[in-house]
C-alpha cells in the first residue's frame, strides 16, 4: 500500500475578512472560521516519508562478543569496530530507499524556505545535558510528553530542535570516551542511552504531530568523533580512511612529526610543522584561520596520530584534519572512495525516514571542501565550491524525503546567500544576531540596520533565516562577513567610511567593554569566537547590572521587558523564530568558579557558563542540576505552569506575540525595507504579504531604556494607508503624504501594525 499525501481544500481569499481583523478576532478566534494566516495561504499537502528501520532495537546487544587485545590483528575488535561503524549502518539503510516510489513524490531541487516556515515557525532548541526532567524519566521521554506539548501549543511553540542526542564522543580500545563538545562528536546513529532510546524518540516525533508539531534532529557533514570509523580509518581497513581528509605519512618522513605524549592518541602539529608537511607535499598547509585557536592546544587545523598497527600488519602514522577540536576529524567529501558522503547521507535517511524527524540542523557544514591556494597563501578552505555541492546533495536528499534542513554557516553574508540557492533550506541568522545584541547594549541601531541591509542587498532574505535568542554556543561576534571576505571594503558608520576589518574590530571592541570585564564579569570571552553569556546575562550587562547577586524585583521586570523587546525583533519577522529553555525560564550564567564548572574551562572553552540545567515544568523542583551532572542555574521567571498563570510573565507574554505572529503569518512575508530612523534606538522593519497587493506589515521597535518618538518613513508605504495595531486590532492613524507616521514609544518596547493601502492606490 502506498502512502497518499493529506489534501485539505482551498480556502478562497477573502478580502473582507482581512479588512476585519478587530480585537475580538484576534482575542476570541472561532477555531472552525479561517484565520488571517488560512485566507493568505491556502493548506497544502503534507510531506510524503518513506519509512525503512535500521534496526529492531535501539541500542546495541550487550551479548556481542568482545575478546582479546584491542589491536589491528585482532579479528574480533575489527569486526567489532565495524559492527558499531556510521558507515555500516549507512549502508544498510540505504537498501530500506532504494527502488521505492514515494522517493520521486517531493520536489527537491531548490530549497524552499516558506514551506520550511510554514511547516514550523517557532522552535524550541533543546540542550539535552542541561534540561531537568522528573526523577527516572529520559530527557527524549520528556521531550515526547503531552504534558510539555501541550504547554508548547499554548505558548505558539511548534517545532523542536532535540539537539545532539546520538552517541558521542570516542572509542579507545574496548571503551567508550565521552564526548568533548557537548556530543556535536557524533560517532554513531544510536541514540544516547544517558538521552533515552530509539522507541522514545518515535514516540516523540508521534506526540509533536499530534499537536501539529515537528522534530529537528541533528546531522555533522563536516566531521565525526574518534569513533568506530576513525579507528578503522586508522588502521587502513577497507575503505574507511576514505571518509577523512587524512594523509598517510611514510616512514622516512616520520621525523617531520611531533611524538605523540603518553596517555594521548594523537598531538597537533605546531606551525613548524604544518609547513613541513606541506612543503613535503603532504598536506595543503595552513587554513583561512584556526577556530578555536588556543596557543600549545590548538596551534594548527592539523593532528597526527600515533603508530598504528592494521590487520595487515602495516604500521602507519596519519595527519589528519580537524577544523575544530583535535577529536573531531573532518570528514572528506571528495574521496575516490565517496565513504564520507555516503556515511552521511545514510545518517539523513536514517533519521528522516527510520526515526521520524521533520528535519535536519547542517553543522558544520561550510567547511566541507579544502584546496591548495597559491604560494604563501592560506589553502582555500571556506566558501569552497564543494561545499556548495555537498549542501545541494545533503539538503536535496533530505526534501526528496519530505524534510527540511536548516544551516548553521558562519561565513560571509555571500556565502550564505550561495549556499541557501540550492543548499539548505533555511540559514541561522549568524549576520544579525551580535547586530541586535549590540543594538541593546549601546542603545543605538545603526549596526543593525547595516547589517539587514547587506543581507537584503546580497540576496539573503529574512524568510530564509533562522533569529534566535540564546542557543548552546556563545554570542558570537567573529562577524566574518566584515572581518575576512569584506575586510578592505568601505562602510558607511557613525557618518564616516570605515573597512570591514575596523567596522569588525570596533563592534567586537564594543562588545566586549560593554558585557564583559569590571561591566559584566559573569560574561566571558570565549577564544576569538564571541561571549559566553544568556540572553538574560546580556540584558542585565546592558542594563549596567554588575552583580547578578543584587537582581531582584524591579530588576527582572527591566530584564523581562528587554527580553520581550529581543524577542519582538525576532518574531516579528520573516523567517523562523528559536528560542531555548534557557531564555523561557530567563536563566542566568553558572559561576566560572562552581565546583562542576571550573574544571570544562581549563581548556578555554567558556561556554558551559551559560549552560546551567533548567527545569520547563517543575519536573523536579528539589533537583540541583540535571541528570547529566549541569548544575541549576537560577532563573529569574520560573516555570512555564508558574509563569502562563500570570498575565506580566515573560512565558504569558510571548504566548500573546506568537499569537499575534501567527495569526497574521508575519514568518512568511517578504522584508522590503529597513528605512532610516528619526532616532537612533528605533528600527523599522517593512515587509509586505504575496499575493495581497496594498497589504504590509511593519514593526517598530526601540532599543533604549527610555520612551522615545519620531516619525517612521518609508518608501514602501502608500499616502493615505490605514494603520491597525496588530496587538488589539485598533486603528491607529493612517500614513501622511510623505510616506511616513509618528509613534511614541516606551521603553524596551515595540509596536507591530498592519497596512492596507487604500483601494484607488
Amino acid at each position: 500500500m502506498t502512502d497518499t499525501p493529506d489534501v485539505t481544500p482551498e480556502p478562497t481569499p477573502d478580502e473582507e475578512l482581512l479588512e476585519a481583523a478587530t480585537e475580538s478576532d484576534l482575542l476570541e478566534h472561532d477555531p472552525n472560521e479561517p484565520n488571517f494566516a488560512q485566507v493568505l495561504y491556502p493548506a497544502r499537502p503534507r510531506a510524503l516519508k518513506p519509512r525503512g528501520r535500521l534496526r529492531p532495537t535501539g541500542a546495541p546487544s550487550a551479548a556481542e562478543m568482545r575478546s582479546g587485545e584491542p589491536c589491528g590483528d585482532n579479528a574480533v575488535y575489527v569486526d567489532w569496530l565495524k559492527s558499531q561503524s556510521m558507515l555500516a549502518d549507512a549502508k544498510a539503510i540505504a537498501g530500506h530507499f532504494s527502488g521505492v516510489g514515494s522517493m520521486w513524490q517531493n520536489p527537491y531541487a531548490t530549497p524552499d524556505p516558506r514551506l520550511a516556515v510554514r511547516t514550523a515557525s517557532v522552535w524550541f532548541t533543546a540542550y539535552p545535558i542541561s534540561m531537568i526532567t522528573a526523577p527516572g524519566r529520559s530527557f527524549l521521554a520528556t521531550l515526547g510528553a503531552d504534558d510539555l506539548w501541550s504547554t508548547f501549543s499554548e505558548i505558539g511553540i511548534q517545532g523542536l530542535h532535540t539537539g545532539p542526542v546520538k552517541v558521542a564522543g570516542g572509542i579507545s580500545g574496548w571503551s567508550m570516551t565521552s564526548s568533548i563538545d557537548g556530543h556535536f562528536d557524533r560517532i554513531s546513529t544510536h541514540i544516547d542511552g544517558a538521552f533515552g532510546t530509539e522507541d522514545e524518540f518515535r514516540y516523540m516525533c508521534s506526540t509533536a504531530a499530534t499537536y501539529d508539531g515537528t522534530i529537528i534532529d541533528d546531522i555533522v557533514p563536516g566531521h565525526t568523533g574518534k569513533g568506530a570509523d576513525f579507528r578503522l580509518a586508522e588502521l587502513g581497513v577497507e575503505d574507511y580512511p576514505g571518509i577523512y581528509h587524512m594523509v598517510l605519512i611514510h616512514e622516512e618522513d616520520w621525523g617531520l612529526l611531533p611524538d605523540v605524549p603518553e596517555g594521548r592518541d594523537s598531538a597537533n602539529l605546531d606551525e613548524e610543522a604544518e609547513q613541513a608537511l606541506a612543503d613535503a607535499g603532504y598536506i595543503v598547509g595552513k587554513l583561512q584561520r584556526v577556530i578555536f585557536h588556543v596557543p600549545g592546544v590548538k596551534d594548527t587545523n592539523w593532528s597526527v596520530t600515533a603508530p598504528v598497527t592494521g590487520p595487515d600488519g602495516v604500521t602507519r602514522r596519519w595527519v589528519y584534519l580537524h577544523y575544530f577540536k583535535e577529536g573531531q576529524p573532518s570528514i572528506n567529501w571528495l574521496d575516490p572512495t565517496f565513504a564520507g558522503m555516503r556515511m552521511v547521507i545514510g545518517d539523513a535517511l536514517h533519521s528522516i525516514g527510520d526515526l521520524g524527524s521533520g528535519g535536519l540542523r547542517l553543522d558544520a557544514n561550510g567547511f566541507l571542501g579544502v584546496e591548495r591556494s597559491a604560494e604563501d597563501s592560506p589553502a582555500w578552505s571556506e566558501g569552497h565550491p564543494l561545499s556548495e555541492a555537498a549542501n545541494h546533495l545533503i539538503g536535496s536528499m533530505v526534501r526528496k524525503v519530505g524534510g527540511f534542513t536548516f544551516q548553521e554557516l558562519n561565513l560571509s553574508i555571500d556565502d550564505i546567500a550561495t549556499t541557501s540557492r540550492a543548499g539548505a533550506d533555511l540559514s541561522y541568522d549568524f549576520v544579525n544576531r551580535p547586530a541586535y545584541h549590540h543594538a541593546l547594549a549601546t542603545g543605538d541601531t545603526e549596526f543593525l540596520r547595516l547589517t539587514m541591509r547587506e543581507a537584503m542587498d546580497r540576496g539573503v532574505e529574512a524568510v530564509g533565516l533562522v533569529h534566535a535568542l540564546q542557543n548552546h554556543d556563545e554570542m558570537t561576534y567573529e562577524l566574518v562577513h566584515f572581518a575576512s571576505e569584506h575586510s578592505d571594503a568601505e562602510f558607511v558608520f557613525r557618518g564616516e567610511e570605515i573597512t570591514g576589518e575596523l567596522l569588525a574590530a570596533t563592534i567586537r571592541g564594543e562588545l566586549i567593554d560593554r558585557l564583559t570585564g569590571e561591566a559584566a564579569p559573569y560574561n566571558h570571552v570565549f577564544t576569538t569566537n564571541g561571549i559566553a553569556s544568556t540572553t538574560a546575562s546580556i540584558i542585565a550587562a546592558s542594563l549596567g547590572i554588575s552583580d547578578l547577586d543584587t537582581i531582584g524585583e524591579e530588576e527582572v521586570a527591566r530584564i523581562r521587558q528587554a527580553h520581550l523587546l529581543l524577542a519582538m525583533y525576532n518574531a516579528l519577522q520573516p523567517g523562523v523564530f528559536a528560542l531555548s529553555g534557557w531564555d523561557l525560564v530567563g536563566a542566568l550564567p553558572l559561576p566560572a568558579d562552581h565546583p562542576k564548572v571550573e574544571p570544562l574551562l581549563e581548556g578555554g572553552d567558556t561556554r558551559w557558563v551559560h549552560r546551567g540545567a533548567y527545569d520547563l515544568l517543575g519536573a523536579d523542583p528539589s533537583a540541583e542540576g540535571s541528570s547529566a551532572g549541569m548544575p541549576r542555574a537560577r532563573a529569574l521567571y520560573g516555570t512555564l505552569p508558574e509563569q502562563l498563570a500570570d498575565e506580566t510573565s515573560f512565558a504569558r507574554r510571548l504566548k500573546d506575540l506568537l499569537h499575534l505572529r501567527g495569526y497574521f503569518q508575519i514568518a512568511t512575508t517578504r522584508q522590503v525595507d529597513v528605512p532610516d530612523v528619526a532616532h537612533p534606538a528605533m528600527l523599522v522593519m517593512v515587509s509586505e504579504y504575496d499575493g495581497i497587493e496594498g497589504q504590509m506589515q511593519v514593526t517598530v521597535l526601540n532599543f533604549a531604556a527610555e520612551p522615545i518618538a519620531g516619525t517612521v518613513i518609508s518608501e514602501h508605504l502608500a499616502p493615505g494607508s490605514r494603520l491597525m495595531d496588530m496587538g488589539d486590532g485598533s486603528r491607529v492613524g493612517e500614513v501622511d503624504q510623505l510616506h511616513g507616521f509618528h509613534v511614541e514609544l516606551e521603553a524596551h518596547s515595540g509596536l507591530a501594525l498592519l497596512v492596507t493601502a487604500p483601494k484607488e492606490s
